[in-house]
């Protein structure tokens, strides 16, 4: 079916490619969101962070815990305002601490002392009792406990929490709030930011006493309920409001001004940073910065608040330390779930960011980063498609390893060396679905041509040249062509004398032990077989697969042909058959190639006169004494060889004379004795051309003393005797004209 063709399959393969990987830069993007491949993202987010954080502790933090112990010792919470207040009188005036954020809201006014009720009855029953009114006047700033803490508060570098909401409440605004970070007005980014719909504010008593605050709350937890980033501001009623974290670097560092550091690299304002002074808070476009955690909960410096009030905590735990009060009592339900503990105390959140803050080393993912990404993964695209079809399985599997291997490499390099926070999961997942992708068609493309190359081509090259035929992009076809090749032919000497003295098994025996080696010898060398003629072979190099060493891979063949021989006489010596030998003929020319035949049989071979040629030079071996003769095309196009000249010859049906050749084998393994004799051979056939028989019969009567056997010196030793009785004519040109095949 055409639609199930090559060509057609691999337009479904690059089509499904382009659309898996479109697919997953919208993801990236943020155009549409993946929900398993999210899930995946956050679990090697949480891996990489797992890996590579420090675990170590960090002394300028301490926590100011109101745990299990304090709770059983002070009693339950809320505790009274001036314990409170007391306890601020102790972290700051006794044990000289430089910072304190509270993660705790006090929205609720203090009744625990009974002012109210009395200023009740001073209102109605006791209105007019003059020492009741006194009295209350005189214990008024001992019973009102919210005074008492807004004293402790006032003058001192305390920065207080309060919640934002995103839901809008009954009641929107509880409280008061302290004072924003910035107007939002004119500030294109703000509409990124989250929106607050409501707050629960501190006491006004309270929050007025230091003006400083930031919000608690975390209004970006992930799908899966875990704290991995945290915005850190928001928008309210026009107004922008910072974290406690970002609150307590603030106040640390003097309150400096504050800049908002945007990029318009996609058409719009997005926030990228905040700047206080030149020292950046590295953010995303809706504030959102990474938590930094240092380690599993500990990492930081835990104080029970009851050892603070009593005085038993070593001075030296708080001297001159940030200190956040929180609790890690499970009651009082300030623990998340974070990507290093299940169960991670709230406040150490708060910690870890103004820790990672003060080190600089929070993630940041700029607004630069998409593009690397999208990048990213349109490299991962077309890599996939240009290298893996060009592999093979064990290849391309290692190939693939690698590459992912790079991918995560760059990764950690990227988050561990430059505090960047890129996509794993996303190219990861795109690599390895494209890899599927590539094994199924692969496999597909792969079986299917092969057993469609099988089917045609199977019954003359050998299998492994299929398989490699298999691998390429290369289209194949039966139909006639016009080609650069070469062509093979040898022939048993003497057959027809053999063949006589056997019986027909033994005959059939006798071939088959002959063509078996010799075909083995041509597929070797990457040979089609054309067909086998009684005891005669056919092949050529060039088709059905292009092949730019033909002429070297078919001289290599009939040598190895030749190197066969010895052996196969040693098996018909044990056998009582006769010795066989065998001529080749090699030629390289254009020829047709393709299926040719007729309606009733059809077969895929060559013709014309390159084929006739290379029949002619197989012809020609047993009046030159040689096993094998190539033509000068074939000399020519493969120069790996030494080749030992023979003769400048006509063949049978053709006017333009050839030199023809034999080699002798492969240039790096020709000994100096063997050159030597090879350079008194074109020595002498030089002065044979140009008649100086005297020089030319020396050298030729020479090299039949060295080798007497060799029937070449005895041709051109009878040859120069007789053009020395019959001159050849004037404008002989040295060619020897053969009229027979």
């Amino acid at each position: 079916m055409k639609l199930l063709s090559s060509k057609w399959l691999k337009g479904y393969h690059w089509l499904l490619s382009i659309v898996l990987t479109v697919i997953f830069l919208a993801h990236t993007a943020g155009w549409m969101q993946i929900p398993t491949m999210q899930r995946v993202e956050n679990i090697l987010y949480d891996l990489r962070l797992r890996v590579t954080m420090p675990n170590t502790i960090d002394d300028r933090i301490v926590i100011l815990d109101i745990d299990e112990k304090s709770l059983a010792q002070e009693g339950h919470w809320p505790w009274r305002r001036d314990k409170l207040a007391y306890l601020m009188d102790m972290v700051f005036d006794y044990y000289g601490a430089k910072l304190v954020g509270l993660d705790v809201v006090f929205s609720e006014a203090d009744t625990s002392g009974g002012i109210d009720a009395l200023e009740k009855l001073a209102k109605t029953d006791l209105q007019q009792d003059g020492k009741f009114l006194s009295a209350i006047e005189k214990i008024r700033p001992e019973l009102s406990y919210d005074d008492k803490f807004a004293k402790s508060l006032q003058n001192r570098p305390v920065v207080m929490g309060y919640f934002l909401s995103h839901h809008e409440e009954n009641n929107n605004e509880i409280g008061v709030l302290p004072q924003p970070l910035a107007h939002a007005e004119g500030r294109d980014f703000v509409s990124l930011l989250f929106q607050a719909r409501s707050y629960v504010g501190n006491l006004a008593q309270l929050q007025s006493a230091t003006q400083l605050g930031g919000y608690l709350n975390n209004s970006n937890v992930d799908e899966d309920g875990v704290y991995r980033r945290l915005p850190m501001i928001t928008q309210y009623k026009n107004q922008i409001y910072s974290t406690l974290s970002l609150s307590l670097l603030r106040q640390l560092m003097g309150s400096p001004e504050i800049e908002f550091i945007t990029s318009e690299d996609y058409g719009d304002s997005r926030l990228e940073a905040i700047s206080l002074s030149g020292f950046n808070v590295p953010v995303d476009a809706a504030g959102n910065l990474l938590v930094p955690f240092r380690g599993r909960q500990g990492s930081f410096k835990y104080i029970s608040a009851t050892d603070v009030l009593n005085g038993v905590a070593d001075i030296s735990e708080l001297k001159d330390k940030i200190v956040i009060i929180g609790t890690s009592a499970a009651g009082l339900l300030d623990l998340r779930s974070t990507p290093v503990q299940n169960i991670y105390a709230g406040v150490e959140v708060h910690a870890n960011i103004l820790s990672g803050l003060l080190d600089q080393t929070v993630k940041s993912r700029p607004t630069y980063i998409l593009a690397v990404e999208s990048i990213e993964l349109v490299v991962l695209l077309i890599l996939s498609m240009l290298i893996f079809p060009r592999l093979g399985v064990v290849t391309s599997a290692a190939v693939f390893i690698v590459l992912a291997s790079i991918i995560i490499a760059l990764n950690f390099y990227g988050w561990s060396e430059k505090n960047l926070d890129t996509h794993l999961a996303t190219p990861l997942l795109l690599f390895s679905l494209l890899y599927g992708l590539q094994i199924f068609f692969g496999f597909f493309f792969e079986s299917r041509k092969k057993k469609q190359l099988g089917n045609i081509f199977g019954q003359y090259i050998p299998s492994e040249l299929v398989e490699e035929m298999s691998k390429t992009d290369e289209e194949f076809t039966l139909q006639g062509e016009n080609r650069e090749m070469s062509v093979f032919f040898s022939d048993v000497r003497g057959f027809t004398t053999i063949s006589e003295g056997l019986e027909p098994q033994e005959l059939c025996d006798l071939i088959n032990d002959i063509l078996t080696p010799v075909t083995h010898a041509i597929h070797n060398h990457k040979g089609t077989i054309d067909k086998y003629i009684g005891d005669a072979i056919m092949a050529f190099w060039g088709a059905p697969l292009h092949m730019e060493q033909h002429a070297t891979e078919a001289v290599r063949a009939g040598l190895a042909v030749i190197q066969t021989l010895p052996a196969i006489n040693e098996r018909f010596k044990t056998k009582n058959w006769p010795e066989i030998d065998l001529g080749i003929g090699v030629n390289t020319g254009p020829m047709v190639v393709g299926n040719m035949g007729s309606q009733f049989r059809i077969a895929y071979t060559v013709m014309g006169d390159t084929v006739n040629l290379g029949s002619r030079l197989e012809g020609l071996t047993k009046q030159y004494g040689v096993k094998m003769i190539v033509s000068e095309s074939t000399k020519a196009a493969a120069p790996e060889f030494s080749y030992r000249e023979l003769d400048r010859v006509r063949v049978k049906g053709k006017h333009k004379p050839i030199t023809i050749y034999e080699p002798i084998g492969e240039l790096s393994e020709i000994s100096p004795e063997q050159q030597t004799l090879l350079d008194l051979v074109h020595q002498a056939l030089v002065d044979y051309r140009h008649q100086l028989w005297d020089k030319s019969e020396a050298v030729f009567n020479q090299l039949h003393e060295l080798k007497p056997d060799d029937k070449l010196y005895k041709i051109y030793l009878e040859r120069i005797e007789h053009y020395r009785e019959t001159p050849p004519e004037d404008n002989w040109d040295g060619a020897f004209t053969h009229t027979s095949k």
